[in-house]
């Protein structure tokens, strides 16, 4: 399987991905859909981060909002102490980790930048939730992972007519590209939003067609780990959905996939580690 070499920068230098990598959740929230992902002390946030990183993870994505559906909204206030509480915490044990903020607002994205060096912002929204959002990621410069969804966490749900699915989702990302490297912004990851806005059905014709993505010519990430696409599929809940994950996950490496978003980290690197070795990526 041949592909081009593509890579961001971080932390100033480029950073490759021609061989995919995984980014591990770390969730300071109390509502998260999956239980054992909601981290509540300074014990559990340290012991997360050297289980992530041990295990072979690359990148620490830390979120302080839960955007599961139906999820209760959180104030600005509320959402930027618990990463403020968090950051704090990881950049003393683990200065050198690279960490991605989950988060569509921007001022927080801003804070977390200026404040603790965040590498990578992780906007669900794609910049339509907060129209400054775009201005601090071209100011700053950082890797943005853009995102596809339609209206909030609260709504998202109700809003998954479309007049041609796949269209309308490769749209909305040429138009978002187009403005962001207009403002300078050349290191742009793509996230197809898996469980945003979109049924079941929509969620799995997503998985088949990610290979369409590779028009673009950027790094894809696809955040698959325990959704309830999977599990509701198969009539059982998040907890019993690993084995689902890796198949979703498998999958999404052969439709060109170069980041995995997920809770379990140890079997994600295996997963790509067997992949490559069937299907090396060459530049």
């Amino acid at each position: 399987m041949v592909q081009n070499s593509i890579s961001i920068r971080l932390k100033n230098q480029l950073y490759p991905l021609s061989n995919p990598v995984v980014m591990g959740i770390l969730n300071v929230t109390p509502d998260s859909f999956y239980s054992k992902s909601r981290i509540q002390s300074e014990e559990e946030i340290l012991a997360r981060c050297e289980a992530i990183l041990s295990e072979g993870g690359a990148i620490i994505d830390l979120g302080g909002y839960s955007t599961r559906p139906t999820a209760v909204a959180v104030s600005e206030s509320e959402e930027q102490e618990r990463l403020f509480w968090a950051l704090e915490i990881i950049k003393k044990q683990f200065p050198e980790a690279i960490l991605s903020v989950d988060t569509f607002r921007a001022a927080i994205a801003e804070a977390v930048i200026k404040d603790f060096g965040v590498d990578i912002i992780n906007d669900v929204s794609g910049g339509t939730l907060d129209a400054n959002m775009f201005n601090v990621i071209a100011k700053y410069n950082v890797p943005y992972i853009l995102m596809h969804m339609r209206g909030t966490p609260q709504t998202m749900q109700s809003l998954t007519e479309y007049d041609n699915f796949m269209e309308d989702i490769m749209r909305f990302f040429a138009e978002k590209i187009r403005t962001l490297t207009a403002m300078g912004v050349s290191d742009i990851i793509l996230d197809p939003g898996f469980g945003f806005a979109k049924t079941i059905e929509q969620n799995f014709e997503l998985l088949r067609d990610l290979s369409n993505f590779r028009i673009f010519d950027r790094p894809v990430l696809a955040g698959l780990s325990r959704k309830s696409m999977l599990y509701k599929s198969l009539n059982t809940d998040a907890e019993h959905s690993l084995t689902a994950t890796i198949a979703a996950n498998t999958l999404a490496l052969a439709g060109g996939a170069s980041i995995l978003r997920v809770h379990d980290v140890k079997e994600a690197v295996e997963t790509i580690d067997i992949f490559m070795h069937t299907y090396p990526r060459t530049e």
